[in-house]
């Protein structure tokens, strides 16, 4: 794989960069996009690498790592999903297939419903699909908490109460509010509150994207090919359960991935994922 050609583009209320890498051996596949929210494009540098016969778009969401957001920016699933359409435009390669992962997969089943043109496959893995959960009530609660504490005591207590949220493995209890408040010192976060509220996933993301219900009739007839894909790891998280959802809500079943919710990227809280073998899978339900 070539080294990325970094570029950026000025959409309405921000300045997104993005990654294109050119392949090895240029063959007959159509560009991959790959993306998640709030992952930016750092994330898929070990899946980029495995992908060697295509070229690989990457980028950064508004507001992420390079990608800036104006202070009138604002940040939802549509806005997402209009940056996703820019972006294609920008590269001027035609349709593209896309590997989506998590909220970046849940914005994606926005995108492909408002420019079915941009996406021949469209591969979703575990979007929090929250609103399409048995136990969304109480789910939508739980993060509306989560938002709530972040801007009343900072990041390190709101991002504890995330970490325990995505790690609980199964429904979420009527009575989940009920229980301790997690320690932030438990996961290595900082307890002391620095005053900042620039964080996008604790103050922005979490305060919409639950409460996105993508438009079933639309995606089911839409001539993009859709794949639910979730991790063999994970148990019943509240990502994987959102995986499971879409398969449900599509008519299919899931496509099940190696590894874990972030099964693209080998790093020291998940040390068993394997990137090669993550990329043996996505070639293979790409070009089913």
């Amino acid at each position: 794989m070539s080294e990325p050609k970094t570029l950026t583009l000025d959409v309405p209320g921000a300045v997104l960069t993005y990654d294109v890498r050119e392949p090895e051996t240029p063959g007959d596949h159509l560009p991959l996009f790959v993306l998640g929210s709030p992952m930016a494009a750092d994330g898929f540098v070990q899946l980029a690498a495995e992908l060697t016969d295509r070229v690989v778009i990457t980028y950064d969401p508004r507001g992420t790592e390079r990608s800036t957001l104006a202070a009138y920016g604002e940040v939802s699933t549509p806005i997402h999903a209009d940056d996703y359409h820019r972006v294609v435009e920008a590269v001027g390669l035609g349709p593209v297939d896309v590997f989506a992962s998590s909220g970046g997969a849940a914005n994606s089943l926005a995108w492909v419903v408002d420019h079915p043109g941009d996406v021949r496959t469209l591969v979703a893995h575990e979007p929090p699909l929250t609103a399409l959960l048995p136990d969304r009530d109480i789910a939508q609660r739980v993060q509306a908490d989560i938002v709530e504490t972040y801007h009343r005591e900072g990041f390190g207590p709101a991002m504890a109460k995330f970490i325990q949220l995505v790690m609980y493995p199964a429904p979420l209890p009527a009575d989940y509010l009920d229980q301790p408040v997690p320690d932030p010192a438990m996961f290595g976060l900082p307890t002391e509150d620095d005053g900042r509220r620039d964080d996008l996933l604790l103050g922005k993301n979490m305060a919409t994207m639950p409460l996105f219900e993508p438009d079933a009739d639309a995606l089911r007839s839409s001539p993009v090919r859709i794949v639910a894909a979730v991790g063999e790891k994970g148990g019943g998280s509240l990502a994987r359960r959102g995986g499971l959802a879409l398969a449900e809500l599509l008519g299919v079943g899931a496509v099940v991935f190696p590894g874990d919710h972030g099964g693209f990227v080998r790093n020291e809280w998940s040390p068993d994922n394997d990137p090669t073998a993550f990329a043996v899978k996505l070639r293979e339900v790409l070009a089913g």
